[in-house]
């Protein structure tokens, strides 16, 4: 191939890319990390709450992944999954939230990142959330707005200054 049949070749598929459009019916990035918080909150033991957790930098790349559940390495079956009854035989006294173990699992720094929670978080998880430096919380439910746990947590959150959003989800995650 001669060097003008080369370069008639690179042009044509210059005007090829410059005609291709990007695809139009991808999901936002809010969309994308609640979707995993919905999917990791799968790991849940738990038989009556699913709670899921995603930490994401400004660059929008997943720094922690969480979910409700046992401190490592409690069997299980080692405690009492129950929502009634005295506290230490509920599962109230032994849970770690997946706010709280998205943070526990990050890969790096959580400073200056966006969490994701499938719950809006309760007081402890806005102390650890606030301590670690996220500035921001996108939430889907809130289902619990006014007890006094979640009324403490909005509190600590706006005078820290830590922003929080309601999304909704577009899409229910369906697993097959």
């Amino acid at each position: 191939m001669s060097v003008k049949e080369s370069f008639v070749k690179i042009k044509s598929i210059n005007l090829s890319i410059k005609n291709m459009k990007k695809r139009e019916n991808y999901i936002s990035w809010d969309e994308c990390f609640m979707q995993m918080a919905f999917l990791i909150a799968q790991r849940s033991k738990d038989p009556n709450t699913q709670a899921g957790a995603v930490i994401v930098d400004q660059n929008n790349i997943v720094v922690g992944l969480g979910y409700n559940g046992w401190p490592r390495g409690i069997d299980d079956e080692s405690l009492p999954w129950d929502r009634k009854g005295v506290f230490l035989e509920t599962k109230y006294a032994y849970v770690v939230h997946a706010e709280e173990n998205a943070v526990y699992n990050a890969n790096k720094s959580t400073k200056g990142c966006r969490i994701y929670a499938t719950l809006f978080p309760c007081n402890e998880c806005s102390k650890t959330i606030i301590q670690n430096g996220v500035t921001e919380v996108i939430y889907a439910s809130d289902k619990y707005h006014d007890t006094d746990i979640c009324v403490a947590s909005r509190k600590m959150l706006d005078l820290s200054g830590v922003k929080y959003t309601q999304y909704q989800p577009k899409f229910k995650l369906k697993l097959e």
